[in-house]
């Protein structure tokens, strides 16, 4: 895709939503860094419901830690692979108290070191706790990349880093947010609402449903 049609897709996408936000609530760096922990594999909403009423009664990794993961797991028994991920979240709160001051590191590496997180999950807390331009690739962002023919790659690394060289810097701070909206709620997975696209005529994808019947 040449670099006048790429801008103008974003263009088009920041147009529709100038300052998009992820969708997880959370009050504090670290309540946004367990609910995207908790979000690998889940839907944002069913997060969001269980991190509502632990956040009320443990706001912080030191209460989290407190709670113990026995108890953990009763507040995220509703997300999938909740057992895996509580242990996660229980040793990730235990090094932040020890190692790092109850604070959350601003560096990838740092990041990924602690239990549960991976690249994407770093790349979204640098981006939304600490407004640096990195981009986390879900499966919004790796199936409309690679529909739209923006970035396309076979695994989340390449399109990543794909994206990282193809987008203007002054698309890259909210790029990922722009893609996940397009891909929840108009390119979705089995049956992509092309037909209500607002960037479909900039699209390589070959199978376009121009139909809503």
């Amino acid at each position: 895709m040449n670099k006048d049609d790429l801008s103008k897709i974003f263009q088009i996408l920041k147009k529709a939503t100038p300052e998009p936000v992820t969708e997880l609530i959370y009050k504090t760096n670290f309540q946004l860094l367990i609910a995207v922990i908790l979000s690998a594999q889940a839907t944002d909403k069913s997060v969001n419901a269980a991190t509502k009423p632990l956040f009320k009664i443990a706001p912080d990794a030191k209460s989290i830690y407190n709670l113990g993961e026995k108890k953990l797991k009763e507040h995220i028994k509703t997300i999938g692979l909740y057992n895996a991920k509580a242990k996660n979240v229980i040793k990730t709160c235990k090094i932040l108290l020890d190692e790092y001051n109850n604070k959350i590191p601003q560096d990838r590496d740092t990041l990924q070191s602690l239990p549960g997180v991976g690249r994407k999950t770093a790349n979204v807390v640098l981006n939304n706790a600490f407004g640096q331009p990195t981009i986390g690739v879900d499966t919004h962002v790796f199936r409309v990349s690679n529909r739209l023919g923006i970035a396309t790659g076979k695994n989340v690394l390449q399109v990543e880093k794909k994206l990282e060289k193809n987008i203007p810097d002054k698309f890259k701070m909210h790029a990922h947010h722009w893609l996940i909206i397009l891909g929840r709620y108009t390119c979705i997975a089995r049956s992509p609402r092309c037909f209500d696209c607002k960037v479909v005529e900039y699209c390589k994808y070959k199978k376009k449903e121009m139909s809503n019947d």
